[in-house]
């Protein structure tokens, strides 16, 4: 399949001993790119190498913070392919693909398959993932918003480029924090200077 609106790819496999873990379709989609990023940091693809490390598949799957680590819901066999600039993830799960929603942890199915993932991105990337293409991102950033967009917010939300990291960690401890709050119910935001 033909992938258009990659503006950065990852370099060459480094990761050789991954490979045998991953679904075909996905290893064929790395070994043809090793991941990528479409328009500017609206999705990025994560790759089979070690370096550098917001890029890693292994990181994201089986690091010190890894997404099942991280989030009850996802599991350990859950494969986090792939992130929205605001760092929302998509899993691979017995074949599909699912959303890990991460300023909540709610997991929802998405997908039947990689290939239908690709071909509804390239369809259309803006309305099927719910991203804009007018925040350019340098790789290895997502965009953090505050407040996050899971409470509601009378005053507008204020989006900032920050390092992956920072953004999937803050999301992980916001999703631990709530996890029992009722919808509807209120939640209140104390700063902390650093």
């Amino acid at each position: 399949m033909n992938i258009s609106g990659i503006t950065w790819r990852g370099e060459s496999i480094q990761d050789v001993e991954l490979l045998p873990d991953l679904p075909l379709d996905l290893l064929g989609l790395l070994t043809k790119t090793n991941g990528f990023i479409l328009h500017n940091g609206a999705l990025h693809v994560r790759g089979a190498c070690l370096n550098p490390e917001w890029h890693s598949l292994r990181q994201a799957w089986f690091g010190p913070d890894s997404f099942s680590k991280l989030y009850k819901e996802v599991e350990a066999t859950d494969i986090p392919f792939a992130e929205d600039q605001f760092g929302d993830q998509f899993l691979m799960r017995n074949g599909g693909v699912f959303r890990l929603e991460t300023e909540t942890g709610q997991v929802q199915p998405l997908c039947e398959s990689l290939q239908i993932f690709l071909s509804r991105v390239e369809e259309d990337i803006v309305t099927f993932l719910n991203v804009g293409l007018n925040h350019p991102l340098e790789p290895g950033q997502l965009l953090h918003a505050y407040p996050p967009f899971c409470v509601e917010s009378k005053s507008g939300v204020s989006l900032k480029p920050c390092p992956a990291s920072e953004v999937i960690l803050f999301h992980a401890d916001l999703a631990r924090q709530i996890r029992d709050v009722p919808d509807g119910m209120n939640i209140e935001f104390k700063i902390k200077d650093p």
